[in-house]
């Protein structure tokens, strides 16, 4: 299986399709890595807050991948804005996952209560300046936290992630990080689960004799997002890789687009101000 990449704004390929790790215990990460490595995956999505960084680079090491066929994305812990905390958090990073670099070094939420994202983000240029980290970027930021990144920063973020899925197409902050050369990465792309029950999903799946997560899956890379699909079901896994070899309509598209709801499933990016994970 050949999944398609995506050039960020720096010229580093990303991989448009993912292994997510969010929730999935340690124990449980090196195992299901290594199934997805061995149906085609080359992107691992990870984090300082899912604490299982290190079975995600137990699982690369054990692999025996070429590096730079595999893309590691990890997440600054809240905890850790401030400049120095976020230097050291780094570095805690890289000695968890076992390697020398990440592909992807996000900053996890801008909690606007704390205040202290743009002097994360200046840290962030350090570490991306020092070689570690291929490409920087952001998580869960609307466009306000966006234009203070650009306007006190001197690198543009090449990814934002954040939750999107067709009850909450996130429009705005899509349409902003285009307009600026931002990727948009979605997290939550199956809703948590619900929206694969939806009947206008449930009827093009069937139309194309496909499942509802391979429909919704397909949704988002034909909208040009980055998608990283969480499952610990290794057969989930498989089958969620499998969205390259058929095409959604216009039709389809648009009747997937116009289940949006504007419902979230996650924090609203203005209310996350949580430093305890």
């Amino acid at each position: 299986m050949s999944i398609p990449t995506v050039t960020l704004n720096n010229g580093v390929e990303i991989p448009q399709l993912g292994l997510g790790t969010y929730k999935l215990p340690p124990q449980d990460t090196r195992d299901l890595v290594l199934r997805a490595f061995d149906a085609g995956y080359r992107h691992l999505d990870t984090a300082q807050m899912y604490r299982n960084e290190r079975a995600v680079g137990e699982a690369v090491a054990a692999a025996g991948l070429p590096r730079e066929e595999v893309f590691v994305t990890t997440k600054l812990n809240n905890a850790f804005h401030a400049h120095d905390d976020a230097l050291a958090a780094f570095d805690r990073s890289l000695e968890e996952l076992g390697l020398d670099f990440v592909d992807l070094f996000l900053i996890h939420w801008p909690l606007p209560a704390v205040g202290l994202y743009t002097e994360a983000w200046a840290a962030l240029e350090e570490i991306y300046a020092s070689g570690r980290a291929r490409a920087i970027g952001v998580s869960n930021f609307q466009p306000h936290h966006l234009r203070r990144v650009l306007d006190e920063g001197t690198v543009v973020p090449a990814v934002n992630q954040v939750e999107v899925h067709p009850w909450f197409a996130n429009e705005e902050v899509r349409a902003f990080d285009a307009a600026h050369g931002i990727v948009t990465e979605a997290w939550s792309p199956l809703g948590r689960g619900a929206v694969l029950a939806d009947p206008t999903v449930a009827r093009i799946a069937a139309a194309h004799g496909r499942s509802p997560a391979q429909v919704v899956l397909r949704w988002h890379v034909q909208r040009g997002d980055v998608v990283f699909p969480k499952s610990a079901t290794p057969e989930r896994v498989v089958e969620n890789a499998r969205i390259f070899d058929f095409e959604l309509s216009a039709e389809d598209m648009a009747a997937v687009t116009a289940l949006d709801r504007g419902e979230r499933t996650g924090s609203h990016p203005d209310e996350e101000n949580r430093t305890d994970r």
